[in-house]
């Protein structure tokens, strides 16, 4: 059952969402991928400070590179190899960020921009429904930060089998994930009422919903800084793995241009190497975000709620076991493989040669062995 239900009230920290944006056209049995126009407002921050122009692969010229939110702490990395001169030692004479959220793979297959910034399961349908060109070159997130956020004094979701009886809020871009994360858990829809939502907090602060569809370092730090006392259910924990914040380019860029992409995994490895260095690093990247790049966001991005944001998803999102071993943005044969098994949990069908290609960020190793660590 659906209820219909929108709030009119902006949330108490104004409805700022770092969610993955599954376009509400990628359904799970409905599939497509409707064409949405960027929301970007163009704008980069600082420009980088380095005067080598094009210092190591070539002059690539500009570059763009559609984010899948707004220009708050979790493009950290993207925003210090922009102010830092990564992206301009790599190559390129300047980097355009565009601001989400729209339809990445859309932008990026219809060459609106070279890169974006996505996730396994909205690229996999966008592949495998669509014919997108697409695939996947690294992975900033090792695990996806979705879930199933609750008040503990409410609906209290500990645990799949928990969601029936309950209100869930679910944005539309979200739909069609969250219908995965029931059928990969085995969940009746019919068990529970799917609350249409906007990117707002209110309704479960306010307690017209049990729980939300929501970012662990986004929402969840929102409602924990509003006094409430919460609980999540991660996705990744919880049936549906998948790696998140990916970077994505089209089939002929990796096959004519793959200097170029080794360029700019380059660039993201550093300025991610940083963004990642403890509590130096996650202040200045959550400060770029609050005084540069994100300084024209309505209402205004929190200083601190960024720095811990910048925190949450370096410890917990970005760094792995695995990337202590073989670098940042690496993607192992055994995470690909889990990968595409929530996929198929997903009702996607693709093939790992599909949708993934591994070899260009473990060429950017082999070549530079100094990014590890």
């Amino acid at each position: 059952m659906t209820l219909s239900f929108r709030s009119h009230r902006l949330s108490r920290k104004g409805a700022r969402r770092t969610a993955l944006q599954l376009t509400a056209v990628l359904a799970v049995t409905t599939l497509g991928l409707a064409a949405c126009g960027s929301d970007s407002d163009g704008s980069d921050g600082a420009s980088g400070d380095s005067s080598s122009a094009a210092a190591e692969g070539g002059d690539y010229g500009d570059v763009s590179v559609q984010l899948s939110w707004i220009k708050n702490s979790e493009f950290a990395g993207e925003f210090i190899a922009d102010s830092k001169g990564y992206y301009k030692d790599a190559g390129f004479s300047s980097v355009n960020l565009l601001a989400g959220p729209v339809a990445q793979e859309e932008i990026v297959a219809t060459g609106k921009a070279e890169f974006g910034l996505s996730n396994a399961v909205s690229t996999a349908a966008a592949v495998a429904n669509s014919s997108f060109p697409l695939k996947i070159v690294g992975a900033t997130y090792q695990k996806n930060p979705f879930s199933i956020l609750s008040l503990a004094d409410k609906g209290n979701i500990a645990t799949p089998a928990d969601l029936c009886g309950k209100k869930i809020g679910v944005q539309d871009p979200n739909l069609s994930l969250f219908n995965a994360f029931l059928k990969a858990n085995d969940i009746d829809p019919s068990c529970l009422t799917i609350v249409p939502n906007s990117f707002d907090i209110s309704p479960l602060e306010d307690k017209q919903i049990d729980g939300l569809v929501a970012y662990l370092t986004n929402e969840s730090l929102l409602v924990k800084g509003d006094g409430f006392d919460t609980v999540d259910l991660p996705f990744a924990d919880n049936g549906l793995p998948f790696v998140a914040e990916t970077v994505i380019t089209t089939d002929d860029m990796i096959a004519d241009h793959p200097d170029e992409v080794k360029a700019f995994l380059k660039a993201e490895i550093q300025g991610w190497t940083d963004a990642c260095n403890g509590d130096a690093g996650y202040e200045e990247g959550a400060k770029l975000a609050v005084d540069d790049y994100g300084k024209d966001i309505d209402p205004p991005l929190e200083l601190d709620k960024e720095i811990e944001q910048a925190k949450q998803q370096c410890e917990v999102l970005v760094k792995s076991d695995e990337t202590d071993a073989n670098g940042l943005f690496t993607m192992s044969p055994e995470m690909i493989d889990a990968n595409i098994a929530s996929i198929k949990a997903a009702g996607i069908d693709i093939s790992t040669e599909d949708l993934f290609d591994s070899s260009l960020v473990d060429e950017v190793y082999a070549e530079n062995p100094d990014l590890k660590g």
